[in-house]
């Protein structure tokens, strides 16, 4: 067999091995899935007329539309700590050792956490989503291109969340520390224009909403799934993805090339 055909194979074999993980120790992503759904009902059911009112909305159903976009980003950003803690597993119990002495092509083993998780991701949003549809969402207008486009950001966003949370695992000492440290994960969209328009933050916290990766992907998934205005948000969200992806690759492999101690 070809090196690629052997690259391959080895691959898919990771792949599997993490898939039957996830498919054992369903509990995790469970638990990691609960936080965006909770984040759902809570801001539609409790807060959602009061909150479409401060917006200018007519009633909640203005405010679903508003929110589920930040939502279904936060979920890749919840379900993308299960890699840390599994790259972070492997890494204490000794497998990830075991494999650098194998005869297998040796970004197999990233390679097979990576496609596991935004795997299990896009999975979750889909999930999360039908909870969305089933409460009142309703995409305005999205034709069949601008659907693709939207799937396609949050597919590239989670490959870029994975690489940095694998990053994350192989620099952790345990599956505790990489779970504390995958955190802003989840933190970073509650400062975002996920909840509430930039407009209407503090000026001095307006900055912090701005400049981070959820707030030009949650504008851009508004924009081609609501008909809301794009902008800039389109490239911002792009450059974001590419950027954070090269770097959680290049540390990850970095973090891998190191001999253990």
């Amino acid at each position: 067999m070809s090196s690629l055909t052997l690259a391959v194979r080895d691959c898919s074999t990771m792949l599997r091995r993490n898939l039957l993980h996830a498919r054992r120790y369903p509990s995790l992503t469970l638990n990691l899935l609960l936080t965006p759904v909770m984040l759902l009902l809570l801001f539609v059911y409790i807060f959602g007329d009061v909150m479409s009112a401060g917006m200018g909305g007519a009633d909640r159903s203005d405010y679903i539309a508003y929110v589920v976009p930040g939502i279904l980003l936060m979920t890749i950003g919840s379900t993308v700590i299960g890699a840390a803690v599994s790259v972070a597993t492997d890494m204490s119990e000794g497998i990830i050792a075991r494999f650098r002495t194998m005869a297998i092509h040796r970004g197999s083993v990233l390679i097979g956490h990576v496609v596991g998780s935004v795997l299990q991701s896009v999975a979750s949003v889909v999930l999360v989503g039908a909870v969305a549809v089933a409460i009142g969402f309703r995409s305005k207008d999205a034709n069949a291109l601008e659907w693709l486009a939207a799937f396609g950001l949050l597919a590239l966003f989670a490959l870029a969340l994975t690489w940095i949370a694998v990053g994350m695992g192989m620099a952790s000492p345990n599956a505790e520390a990489a779970s504390n440290s995958a955190m802003p994960l989840i933190l970073l969209p509650l400062v975002s224009s996920a909840f509430t328009p930039i407009e209407a933050m503090p000026g001095w916290f307006r900055p912090i909403a701005e400049y981070q990766p959820f707030t030009p992907a949650i504008e851009t998934l508004r924009g081609l799934l609501l008909g809301t205005e794009i902008g800039n948000n389109g490239w911002l969200a792009l450059a974001w993805c590419l950027g954070l992806a090269v770097l959680g690759y290049r540390w990850s492999a970095s973090k891998f090339r190191q001999d253990p101690k």
